[in-house]
């Protein structure tokens, strides 16, 4: 098969010439022409039989495809009647898709509560200096992406100490939840120098570090927890109202965990540790009991989210920002 990617719509002596030089038949052309909204692209290729072209080329089966709730998604993007503005503060983004997979999973919430999402872009540097906070203002929401390495961690916890004390919705996700906790172990529990080993292995209170085992084969380059891992979620929590589940499965990428030598100290100040890997004790999500909205989980969230099926923790959130727009800005 060829799929030709195209800005018009292509005409049949124009397939049959792309047919006669790539040796294929003619009904084996497909077009991708560019849409407006582009999951109506998928519609396009069912026109067109691509589906079933493609199966009957390899012998199997065909089914009955049904392609409504498809449709639905593509007239709610068409109508969305809400719109909140997120700031998402990351070292990269000035590169349009460095973090594609949080802003399609953003939309996807968005689209599922009719509300369209705009998002502000903030280099975490520019949240490094006096009057950082211009930058955050009239947002209804904040995001930490993943990450890692020291650029750009003071401009994060910066933006992290903001959207908690402003009371504006905040999701960390990966290293955003590992900062999320040194900030509330420096400014409410009043580590000072608390930080990750990752940024520097000398603190003397590493907030996240190296397992033990970790340590052993650091050398032989096993140290990331990489996949799909069991998360326990406590039921009394506001991620266990999101998820309406006590136990789910997350996808994750990472190296440094939470250490547990602080989780009491931590829960005493008002920091829920809210979703644990429970056959190795590993601390998987946190939250503060006492905000509208405060997340941050250690997986990925963005990675299991879908158009027609946003990841709760993503549609919980944009629920949030479209509340807090009502609230007085301080």
């Amino acid at each position: 098969f060829i799929v030709l990617r195209t800005t018009r719509t292509i005409d049949s002596d124009f397939k049959n010439k792309i047919a006669l030089f790539c040796d294929v038949e003619s009904d084996a052309v497909i077009e991708a022409k560019d849409e407006a909204i582009v999951y109506d692209v998928v519609l396009s290729l069912r026109k067109q039989n691509m589906d079933e072209k493609v199966l009957n080329r390899l012998s199997l089966p065909t089914g009955v495809i049904d392609l409504e709730p498809w449709k639905s998604l593509i007239e709610t993007i068409g109508t969305l009647k809400h719109s909140v503005v997120i700031g998402m503060v990351g070292k990269y983004t000035a590169l349009k898709d460095a973090y594609i997979s949080v802003t399609e999973a953003l939309k996807h919430a968005g689209y599922a509560l009719g509300t369209d999402i705009g998002l502000k872009m903030i280099d975490a540097r520019t949240l490094e200096t006096a009057g950082f906070e211009n930058h955050l203002a009239r947002l209804d929401g904040i995001v930490i992406p993943g990450g890692f390495g020291k650029r750009g961690t003071e401009g994060k916890i910066n933006a992290i100490k903001y959207a908690r004390e402003k009371n504006i919705p905040f999701l960390g996700l990966c290293f955003g939840m590992q900062l999320s906790v040194i900030e509330f172990g420096r400014n409410v529990i009043g580590l000072e120098d608390a930080t990750s080993s990752e940024i520097n292995p000398d603190t003397p209170n590493p907030l996240f570090d190296l397992l033990r085992n970790q340590k052993k084969d650091m050398d032989l380059g096993g140290t990331m927890r990489l996949g799909n891992y069991p998360c326990h979620i406590q039921k009394d929590t506001k991620t266990y109202e999101i998820y309406k589940k006590s136990d789910v499965f997350e996808r994750h990428r990472h190296r440094y965990e939470f250490n547990n030598a602080y989780r009491e100290l931590f829960e005493k100040k008002g920091m829920r540790f809210s979703g644990v890997y429970v056959a190795q004790d590993l601390v998987e999500i946190v939250e503060i009991t006492k905000h509208p909205f405060f997340i941050a989980t250690q997986f990925h969230p963005e990675f299991k989210s879908r158009p027609t099926r946003p990841h709760p923790l993503f549609r919980g959130f944009v629920e949030k920002a479209l509340e807090s727009q009502s609230r007085e800005f301080l």
